[in-house]
């Protein structure tokens, strides 16, 4: 009988079986008469071994060690466990095929340079840690989608071409639109998520978004991937505990399902292990005193840059809420505190072990001549936003909702430094290239 064709991630349950094996040569070497083939298929990695004897001349195992590396190739063999080979399981070969030789390969087993590799991105998505962190990215979309379809969240796509700013006009990026005069690159799905949530009650989106901000953080790109979330009756408070279930569950998922990718990236799950709903919470003012006594110059109305979110993040164990922003330093759209209409009632999801904001949401406006004021007071066109001040019209209803950046939520979990890794192709200021 013909042996089936498996994924090496899917050795467990071939234990004892001749299979076949599609994929590519990512490592090599040889003993004279056993040749070890590490090979990836994009599932995962294994190890591939051929001894000279039933299947295998000395010869053919030479001409086997010759292969150039990322050569694609099919194998066939028995399925073994062994502990110490990539995964905890090896393929004893019995057939070789080369499907195409590969040229000599740029990204070679030593150090090389961030830009030789951002350079060779399409290339070295192929290794070993790159490609954990974007199957790590892939389990995290799984389970924002898993939480959100199962709490009863309807998924809705945004336009990416809109009319006005949603998060400021200076971080725009602007085209012309044929005859209608400018357009812009999606800063947010947001303000059609309300529109939506109006029908459907709770929904979301997971879109690109775009922000022509000339900075380079680690913590920054030019295009990225955001989740938004919005439910109508859903009040600031609500809007919290639904982040927090959020986070928590997600985690737990990448804890259960990326076991061998974490290990890959060397990430300690301790700090991981923590996630665990209720998240502390904190208010502004609260943030700012904890500032002070660790020496910054804070003061009310500063907004918090990553040193000062990492410094109030080292304080807790688990990502934390700050709530009750200054409206001076938020959005436009904010439903003020009706205590103190200085503040809004929004808040900010700050990650543990120094990876900054990973969600920031609040409780809408909800009221038209509040809106149409702060829109005024903010000199956006009022023409633009008269759709979404019409959702105040008719049957309007308090509302809640908030953005989570997948980018830095991808890099919280795997634990790796900079947000350009948690992208297939990252788009910074300097970058658009491959």
């Amino acid at each position: 009988m013909k042996a089936p064709w498996v994924s090496i991630e899917s050795f467990p349950l071939h234990l004892g079986e001749e299979v076949v094996v599609k994929g590519w040569l990512a490592n090599k070497r040889s003993s004279g008469k056993v040749a070890f083939l590490i090979v990836r298929d994009g599932t995962g990695f294994a190890q591939a071994t051929g001894a000279v004897g039933e299947f295998f001349t000395r010869s053919e195992l030479k001409e086997m060690a010759k292969v150039p590396l990322q050569s694609s190739i099919i194998l066939q063999g028995v399925v073994r466990k062994d502990d110490r080979a990539p995964g905890g399981y090896e393929l004893a070969l019995s057939h070789f095929q080369v499907v195409a030789e590969a040229e000599d390969y740029p990204i070679q087993n030593k150090e090389h340079s961030v830009e030789f590799l951002l350079e060779n991105r399409h290339l070295w998505l192929r290794s070993q840690k790159p490609h954990a962190v974007l199957r790590i990215r892939n389990q995290v979309i799984m389970g924002l989608h898993q939480f959100l379809q199962e709490n009863g969240f309807t998924l809705i796509d945004p336009p990416i071409l809109t009319p006005a700013a949603c998060e400021g006009t200076t971080t725009l990026f602007e085209l012309d639109y044929f005859d209608l005069g400018k357009a812009y690159l999606s800063q947010s799905g947001q303000l059609y998520m309300e529109a939506a949530a109006s029908a459907f009650g709770k929904v979301y989106c997971l879109a690109p978004t775009f922000r022509a901000e000339k900075s380079k953080t680690r913590r920054h790109l030019t295009e990225f991937w955001m989740l938004e979330p919005e439910a109508a009756f859903f009040d600031w408070q609500d809007n919290m505990e639904l982040q927090e279930q959020l986070v928590s569950f997600v985690v737990g998922r990448i804890l259960d399902s990326c076991q061998e990718e974490l290990a890959t990236l060397e990430r300690d799950l301790t700090p991981l292990t923590k996630i665990k709903t209720p998240f502390p919470r904190i208010s502004y003012e609260q943030a700012i005193e904890i500032l002070k006594a660790k020496g910054f110059s804070a003061e009310w109305g500063d907004d918090f840059g990553g040193d000062e979110e990492t410094a109030i993040s080292e304080e807790f164990d688990r990502p934390v809420f700050i709530h009750h922003y200054p409206a001076q330093i938020k959005a436009f759209y904010m439903q003020p505190d009706p205590d103190d209409t200085r503040l809004v009632l929004n808040d900010d999801l700050i990650a543990p072990e120094g990876y900054g904001e990973i969600i920031g949401g609040s409780q809408r406006i909800h009221d038209y001549q509040l809106l149409k004021n702060k829109l005024e007071e903010n000199n956006l066109p009022l023409e633009a936003f008269q759709w979404y001040l019409d959702l105040r019209k008719f049957g309007t209803c308090p509302h809640s909702g908030f953005g989570l950046g997948i980018e830095r939520m991808v890099a919280w979990i795997s634990g790796i430094h900079h947000i350009r890794e948690a992208i297939p192709f990252p788009r910074q200021i300097y970058r658009i290239y491959p």
